[in-house]
């Protein structure tokens, strides 16, 4: 082995960051990254300290403006950040505050209770980030200021006049040098300040966007206002507002454990999912942690006694799991820990262990007394476990039996597909054609080296409006699986569909170019989006387009696609011997004409379908069809609901 050169490695080679420097070297360790996220977490990061001021019962009003320069604003009537000399550092504490790490009130019980903010970075970093900085403090009758760039001081604080208010006002300009975008997005701030004033009842919130105003020239165009009453009552009901809830009223418990007070708000629904959210001092916890443990084990262990207890289990005779229980739950879940253990400065994920244990016991204690107290209600959301429970058993054993499927033998496929030569995924495509008539054609008119074709038969089933389980059960959906060669469940997640042996890499819909074909599309994408969008993030989901005319005279012919290919044949024809012939199926063409229009690679038009036009009814019908199409217009007008798959 050679030896290395320049290998010279002395005390030289060591760099020491003073001050703010290690947050400009290394922000994404301080913020999360430079880019959207990070961007929008320093507006987070000034406005969790108004509301640490809030918490400790001196704040009871934020105003957050994005500025025309695309810098932040965020206005509190708090009691203002301390102006006076600190002792140690010989310099007044607003700048201590403002310019060292770890340095804040957080870290003395005295000054916060409870705090989201206890590293002491937040407000620093912001300030070691930004290419500006400018805070007023309004505090004792005076206003007090100072500046910074990238975090250095450009003056000692100053009193700068007189005030009868109290507060602090925070505005920043993000330094375009540390991230990847300085736009600032009013709808993420505007979710935040939102989520804010749910988790902080009595506190009023504004959002104000200065960068667009009316015609006038001093409204603007996005101002909004945020003030609950309720809290977190107010909060599910708006997470709940578009779902159909099973009971008139959330269970909403409130208390204090082991000096931790505990804010819970759940509600079922006749959904399928569980919707958790969970804070700790308004932070949400996206990871969760020992308060999102405490509450499944106490609502899990709670209300399987109480099953048990009425007897409905034993009825149903059925196993049920802490999954059942969560099914439909849309719940929130908040906490004030007073010295919270954070996974990083992000603050994702909580570790304190004896969080748990005061979470579990209060949702199991007033859980319990609201089921005694609610008959009706717990019957309720005892029926809606036992349905999750047997839909999750159904389900189970549908997916196994398409995972035992053996897509390698002809044997094991469905009896109406017609496969093709080549073993070679990337260039085999197969058509689901509309009906035993198009499919005869398509099977005449493929290249059955590569294509492959399976009819439908009719519409398949609208997954939209029956549980998996349900869906499963259809022998046409079972079909598709077996011809695709794809299963359900990964070892990083049983429910996802497993692609690692898809036999085909263009799955092409091809229906005729009328009401029911318009109808058949809808479904079919309704499928693949729900049971199999990694097909359509992959880019393996095609619409095929066949001609509506074709327009002869003499021996010329024309396919015509829409209304206005039509009219520009009909112009270049003239005006006499010309037959117009409108296909009003796939069965109407023969063979070749099929194969040259809409089956060949060379002269078809596909349109390749992706997540976002495959998300909402209206995507799909612009997808369908062009706007002069007739069929389309009655189909909207007809079935415009029919599939309800607005994700």
């Amino acid at each position: 082995m050679e030896e290395n050169q320049n290998v010279d490695y002395s005390a030289s080679n060591i760099t020491v960051l003073e001050g703010l420097e290690a947050v400009r070297v290394r922000p994404a360790m301080y913020i999360g990254d430079v880019n959207e996220r990070g961007l929008h977490h320093l507006v987070y990061e000034v406005v969790d300290n108004s509301i640490d001021e809030a918490l400790a019962g001196y704040c009871t009003k934020i105003d957050v403006h994005i500025n025309p320069d695309n810098s932040i604003t965020v206005e509190d009537n708090g009691r203002g950040i301390p102006v006076d000399m600190h002792e140690k550092e010989h310099r007044s504490a607003l700048e201590v505050v403002m310019t060292v790490l770890h340095a804040g009130g957080k870290f003395n019980k005295n000054s916060y209770k409870v705090s989201g903010g206890l590293h002491g970075v937040g407000v620093s970093c912001v300030n070691a980030l930004s290419d500006h900085m400018t805070v007023n403090v309004y505090r004792d009758g005076k206003v007090y200021q100072q500046e910074y760039s990238k975090g250095k001081p450009l003056y000692a604080v100053r009193e700068v006049g007189t005030t009868d208010k109290r507060g602090t006002k925070v505005t920043f300009h993000p330094d375009a040098s540390i991230f990847t975008v300085t736009e600032y997005k009013y709808d993420i701030l505007l979710d935040r300040m939102r989520e804010l004033a749910y988790l902080n009842k009595g506190i009023e919130i504004n959002i104000t966007d200065l960068r667009e105003m009316k015609e006038d020239g001093v409204t603007p165009v996005r101002a909004d206002h945020f003030f609950s009453e309720k809290g977190l009552r107010d909060f599910i009901s708006y997470l709940d507002e578009n779902r159909e809830k099973l009971m008139p009223e959330a269970i909403y418990i409130e208390g204090e454990r082991k000096g931790i007070p505990i804010e819970i708000a759940m509600q079922y629904n006749t959904g399928y999912s569980e919707n958790l959210h969970s804070y700790v001092n308004n932070i949400n916890t996206h990871e969760g942690g020992t308060h999102l443990a405490g509450f499944r084990s106490g609502l899990t262990r709670t209300l399987k006694a109480y099953a048990d207890r009425s007897g409905l289990l034993q009825k149903a005779k059925v196993e049920i799991t802490g999954d059942d229980f969560r099914e439909g739950l849309t719940a929130i879940i908040s906490v004030k820990v007073a010295e919270p253990q954070f996974e990083g400065q992000t603050k994702t994920k909580l570790g304190n262990a004896e969080v748990r244990g005061a979470v579990d016991e209060a949702v199991s204690e007033m859980l319990e007394n609201y089921l005694e107290e609610h008959p009706n209600e717990a019957h309720t959301i005892v029926d809606k476990v036992i349905l999750a429970a047997r839909a999750r058993q159904a389900a189970r054993k549908a997916r196994e039996m398409v995972q035992r499927s053996n897509v390698f033998s002809s044997a094991g496929m469905p009896g109406k597909l017609a496969d093709c030569q080549s073993n070679d995924p990337a260039e085999c495509e197969i058509f689901f054609v509309e009906g035993d008539s198009a499919g005869g054609s398509a099977k005449q008119g493929r290249d059955r080296r590569f294509q492959a074709i399976l009819p439908l038969r009719g519409k398949i089933l609208n997954v939209e409006k029956v549980m998996r389980h349900r869906a499963f059960e259809s022998e046409a959906i079972r079909d598709i699986y077996t011809a695709l060669g794809v299963t359900v469940g990964t070892p990083e997640d049983p429910q996802a569909l497993n692609l690692s042996k898809l036999r085909y890499h263009k799955v092409i819909i091809m229906t005729d170019a009328d009401v029911d074909g318009a109808h058949i599309d809808t479904l079919m994408l309704t499928f693949f989006f729900r049971y199999m969008p990694e097909l359509i993030e992959n880019g393996y989901v095609y619409l095929a387009t066949p001609p509506l005319y074709l327009v002869k005279k003499g021996n010329k012919q024309v396919y015509c696609w829409t209304e206005d290919d039509r009219e520009r044949a009909l112009m270049e024809f003239g005006d006499k011997g010309i037959h117009v012939q409108r296909y009003k199926g796939l069965g109407e063409m023969n063979s070749d004409q099929l194969r040259d229009t809409t089956m060949d690679p060379e002269g078809r038009q596909l349109r390749q379908v992706t997540i976002e036009n495959a998300a909402s009814a209206d995507r799909i019908f612009s997808l369908l069809m062009g706007d002069d199409v007739p069929p389309r217009r009655a189909f909207i007008e007809a079935n415009a609901t029919y599939a309800n798959i607005d994700a």
